[in-house]
């Protein structure tokens, strides 16, 4: 009698399929406990930061600050939009310069701030909110994935040489809980493009 043979999906092609495998479940696993998202609380993670300090001489008088989530979120009703990362093309071209520049309309709206999330360093992204010439929207660095992990949008983008990097998301939260919800269709690892459509900040600022 002839048995079948279970198909995998082309990610799981080449070495460590059965690392992948037990990753994967893992992954899918955190994403149904916030399959209902909307209600939730954020996870508590402590972000690394650099903040300037001006008793520090030289030319980098920066310090490490250790921030929490509900430093980020407690008593304001903000904006976070997680993306793949700093200095990539869709990111740097329409989405950070998109809500940088409708600040002032989502102000008019009741939000009190707008955050960037990446999975990057504290330097990557200092760097890039400089290049960027930001003057509103503030950038948080999960440089370890730990916030990303807890709400189920950790991916793998090691086809790209990139490791794990977020999933591209954004939502309205309302002293640290999720109120609004958005996400890109088609969450998987090792994605071959990048969508880019339900986050767009004109998308997010008409459901207010």
């Amino acid at each position: 009698m002839s048995q079948s043979r279970a198909k995998f999906p082309q990610s799981y092609e080449g070495l460590g399929l059965l690392d992948k495998m037990i990753n994967d479940f893992i992954d899918e696993r955190e994403r149904k406990k916030m399959s209902g998202k909307i209600g939730e609380r954020l996870p508590s993670v402590i972000f690394k930061t650099r903040v300037r300090d001006e008793t520090i001489e030289g030319d980098n008088p920066y310090k490490w600050l250790s921030v929490y989530t509900d430093e980020y979120f407690e008593d304001k009703k903000v904006i976070l939009f997680s993306l793949p990362g700093a200095f990539t093309p869709t990111c740097s071209t329409y989405q950070l310069p998109g809500f940088e520049a409708l600040y002032e309309q989502f102000k008019e709206k009741g939000i009190d701030d707008i955050y960037c999330m990446s999975v990057n360093d504290a330097f990557v992204m200092n760097a890039w909110a400089k290049d960027q010439n930001l003057k509103n929207v503030k950038v948080i660095p999960d440089g370890n994935g730990e916030f990303t992990k807890g709400l189920g949008m950790l991916v793998s983008k090691s086809n790209l040489g990139f490791g794990k990097r977020s999933w591209r998301y954004a939502m309205v939260v309302d002293n640290g809980v999720i109120k609004k919800w958005f996400e890109e269709p088609g969450y998987i690892h090792n994605a071959e493009d990048d969508p880019y459509g339900e986050t767009k900040p004109e998308n997010i600022l008409s459901s207010l």
